[in-house]
């Protein structure tokens, strides 16, 4: 990877980012010891009821549990164990821990909403509305998949684990499937191993929106957000001119402080400077992972 690049990024994470970013970072940068350190900075979001809040996922700043805030934890922890596997055990201590909350606030059937509407009550971006959503599958697919990883189990996860299994179906067939959900199935279908409907859902990957294939203007989410690198299973399904086309706009993106910016409103200075720690860290790891 280019040492400027690293250099820089480095000194942004030093003196901008979030404590759990700095030390996820520690860790992704080949620092295993560093590992139990990230479970620590994700317990001090952590609730009486066992859920996440605290603006762990920086666009919602309520201090109440939120399964989006579930949803951002689960991505560090499976981050985390990727890097480090001796720290597994230690993470699913912690993961088992969500079950509780995340019962608490689930539908009858199992599904969660992206944000409970107590989340308006506190200032949030733009994006989030009023915070009335229905259960879907963003973010119950994320959740239910990367708990499964864990080897965890639960009642409230077979109804949740039920609840997927229709709304993926419901998913493929519906005239539209925009790149947010579409991640959530792509990590569920990964998780429950069944061709056929992963078939269906590689036939949706080009209609895909609120996504830029190549570099465009506009928020959306590009092939960077849904492979991990070359070496990936998820390779495969986008051309890899499109994934270098964005490897070079992002190593072109880095700006003067040495950091990322983020290409929506956050709600407030904070939150930005949070949200830049987040992506200056995926940016990194996406352009180690490429070879870059």
């Amino acid at each position: 990877m280019n040492s400027e690049i690293t250099r820089k990024a480095g000194e942004f994470l030093a003196t901008h980012a979030r404590l759990l970013e700095r030390r996820l970072a520690q860790v992704l940068g080949g620092d295993h010891e560093a590992a139990p350190g990230v479970l620590a900075a994700l317990a001090a979001h952590r609730n009486p009821d066992g859920g996440l809040g605290h603006a762990l996922e920086p666009d919602v700043r309520a201090p109440e549990s939120q399964p989006l805030a579930v949803d951002f934890g689960l991505e560090v922890v499976e981050r985390l164990v990727g890097a480090a596997p001796s720290i597994r055990e230690q993470a699913r201590e912690f993961a088992a821990g969500l079950l509780p909350y995340l019962e608490s606030v689930a539908s009858p059937g199992g599904g969660l909403r992206i944000v409970t509407p107590s989340a308006a009550a506190h200032p949030h971006a733009a994006h989030w509305g009023e915070c009335d959503f229905p259960p879907g599958l963003n973010p119950t697919g994320n959740i239910v998949a990367r708990l499964r990883a864990l080897d965890l189990s639960s009642p409230w996860l077979d109804d949740a684990d039920s609840f997927c299994r229709t709304e993926v179906d419901r998913a493929l067939a519906a005239e539209e499937l925009d790149a947010h959900t579409a991640l959530n199935v792509l990590t569920y279908l990964e998780s429950v191993q069944d061709p056929k409907l992963m078939a269906a859902f590689e036939a949706r990957v080009p209609e895909l929106t609120l996504f830029h294939l190549h570099p465009g203007a506009g928020y959306g989410l590009t092939p960077l957000d849904f492979v991990p690198g070359p070496e990936s299973p998820r390779a495969r399904l986008f051309p890899r001119e499109a994934v270098e086309a964005h490897l070079d706009q992002l190593e072109k993106s880095q700006q003067a402080d040495g950091g990322w910016p983020v290409a929506w409103a956050p709600p407030g200075p904070a939150a930005e400077l949070e949200w830049r720690g987040v992506v200056t860290v995926h940016a990194i790891t996406q352009l180690r992972a490429h070879g870059r």
